[in-house]
């Protein structure tokens, strides 16, 4: 099987190592100091252990020596979507398909647009991996990937799946990974927004009342719209389930506390801001996260005039 990964940050470059030695997978970025250091050398991953392993990756910032491919998986940031999905359309077979795995709300639809209703499909990964520096990739620890898939597509996502599980992940394949999705935008509106405004670990934020407070907030109101819309989550208690990752993660910055110290746009469209929009479709008050997502984006503004 010939994939293309975008996105050659910390989960691609995981999903990468991993499915290299089962398929003919080929990076693609925008990460100049990144992909020279998959280039120069193999990719140093560095276990929870302190255990390393190494993994050699093809990286390129083009598509136009790729070969058609039978996956595209998606693994950009938000903000890179669009191009992401633009550049599948171009080098998806004509049979092949194309999997998001990226956090919150609205990358399926963008992907579906450029490449089709027909060949786009949605999973959701609680794997856990950081970008120690370029070319050296911590790994969190093992969590699962779960992939969407109807009968049209279904040979492809088993497939895949497969692939995924000789590579040592665990994957499993569903009818519908709605709940999934929103189950895990839950937590992440809780944690990721607030550990980037204080910037903070994830474990910080059960040192504190208030923080803790917030994020029980959040992740109701995240509970609140999915039910709203009906989507049943895959725990009782949203607020719980936060806290219980926060604990599990407590030494890892989020990738959106990352983002606003590299000074870069992060994700707070597709997760507070999708969660507000949500909440507005069907008249669900989402207050808490509402404040977080103009929090972020008054961050990130600042950023582009501290900058300038």
């Amino acid at each position: 099987m010939r994939i293309a990964i975008f996105g050659v940050g910390a989960m691609g470059c995981l999903f990468g190592a991993r499915l290299s030695p089962h398929a003919e997978v080929t990076l693609v970025g925008h990460w100049p100091e990144q992909i020279a250091a998959l280039q120069r050398q193999r990719l140093r991953i560095i276990h929870p252990d302190r255990r390393d392993e190494f993994a050699d990756l093809q990286a390129t910032n083009s598509i136009d020596s790729l070969e058609p491919v039978d996956i595209a998986l998606i693994l950009t940031k938000s903000s890179g979507t669009e191009a992401a999905a633009r550049s599948a359309a171009k080098v998806l077979a004509p049979d092949g398909i194309a999997i998001t795995l990226q956090n919150g709300l609205g990358n399926l639809e963008i992907l579906a647009e450029h490449v089709g209703a027909d060949c786009a499909t949605l999973g959701v990964t609680t794997e856990g991996a950081s970008i120690d520096r370029p070319g050296v990739l911590r790994y969190g620890g093992r969590g699962a990937t779960h992939l969407s898939t109807r009968p049209e597509i279904n040979g492809h996502v088993q497939a895949f799946a497969e692939l995924l599980q000789k590579g040592g992940m665990a994957a499993r394949v569903l009818d519908d990974v709605s709940g999934l999705v929103w189950g895990k935008l839950a937590v992440n509106a809780a944690i990721n927004p607030l550990t980037a405004v204080l910037g903070v670990t994830n474990g910080m934020l059960l040192e504190s009342e208030a923080a803790r407070s917030l994020m029980a907030a959040a992740a109701r109101e995240v509970a609140a719209v999915a039910a709203a819309h009906g989507i049943t989550l895959p725990f009782d208690d949203a607020a719980a389930r936060a806290e219980d990752v926060a604990g599990l993660t407590a030494t890892n910055r989020s990738s959106m506390l990352q983002d606003i110290e590299r000074g870069v746009p992060t994700e707070i469209e597709v997760i507070s801001g999708a969660v507000v929009r949500a909440g507005e479709a069907k008249g669900v008050p989402t207050p808490v996260n509402a404040v977080l997502y103009r929090l972020v984006k008054t961050m990130e503004e600042l950023a582009v005039i501290g900058r300038g």
